[in-house]
């Protein structure tokens, strides 16, 4: 028998979750999820493994309604203020950042996390798939974090962080820190990293003998928290996300295209809502 042509060839599709996470819907994740609680259909027929690839000739449905058109990807600085879980919904019925965004604001996700306890920037996307391309360590984006902590050290044993650090069998990765001042019984520090594992900092810290009590995330990447406010969210132009993910740097393929789109993004550039 002989093989079929390119012009007769089956459609390359995609995996499920991921188209489902490029519509804005949801992570990755959190489609794996939808689909175990049989909340997808492909073709009338509901899902029950994200081991599925779907075309554009497969119509596809979550809770019943089909999937929405795709609008532009688009991005967001928000400035998180402490008390607020970074989550869509949280077990123990806690306030959550996506509750406290503006209700002209399509759904979004966020790019990593901060926990309950760290304030400052947090960006926000509509894509996930953008989300998951730059919350990726081999993105190579640094997150900068300024530091208020309980107790003493000096400059000599926070460059011993350089070469990362592994703390009790987690190994860290080169972390460049900074004393920037003593504060009566407090020190101020400057981190500077770009795994960002979980409870990182404050990890560290403990080995070094410190008690965070005040974490904020001052940048991400080329993105700046600056002087945006607590509760502040700022939409950032679409051309500048381009720009950033241009020729050269981890992803940009996945970019290509959005240097030059009129999109939403770019007309309400830098825009500001107060949540």
């Amino acid at each position: 028998m002989s093989k079929p042509s390119k012009d007769t060839a089956a459609p390359a599709g995609e995996r499920i979750a991921k188209v489902m996470a490029r519509a804005g819907l949801c992570s990755r994740r959190d489609a794996e999820r939808w689909i175990a609680e049989g909340r997808v259909a492909i073709n009338g027929k509901t899902l029950t493994t994200p081991a599925m690839t779907v075309t554009a000739a497969d119509i596809v449905q979550v809770n019943g309604q089909p999937l929405p058109v795709k609008e532009p990807a688009r991005l967001w600085r928000y400035h998180k203020p402490e008390g607020l879980v970074v989550s869509h919904r949280d077990e123990k019925d806690r306030p959550t950042v996506f509750q406290r965004l503006p209700e002209t604001m399509p759904r979004v996700v966020s790019i990593g996390r901060l926990d309950i306890a760290t304030e400052g920037l947090l960006l926000l996307t509509n894509d996930g798939e953008l989300a998951r391309l730059l919350e990726l360590p081999a993105t190579g984006w640094v997150r900068r974090y300024r530091i208020r902590a309980y107790g003493s050290i000096d400059e000599a044993r926070l460059k011993t962080l350089a070469d990362g650090i592994t703390v009790e069998g987690v190994r860290y990765g080169p972390i460049e820190a900074r004393l920037d001042k003593v504060q009566g019984g407090n020190v101020w520090l400057s981190f500077a990293l770009r795994e960002g594992k979980n409870r990182e900092i404050k990890k560290v810290c403990e080995h070094l003998g410190l008690k965070v009590n005040r974490l904020i995330r001052i940048a991400f990447g080329p993105f700046q928290l600056g002087d945006l406010k607590r509760g502040e969210v700022d939409e950032i132009a679409a051309k500048v996300i381009a720009e950033q993910l241009g020729a050269g740097r981890p992803g940009a393929a996945d970019m290509k295209g959005w240097a030059g789109k009129k999109s939403t993004a770019e007309k309400h550039a830098h825009r500001r809502r107060k949540v």
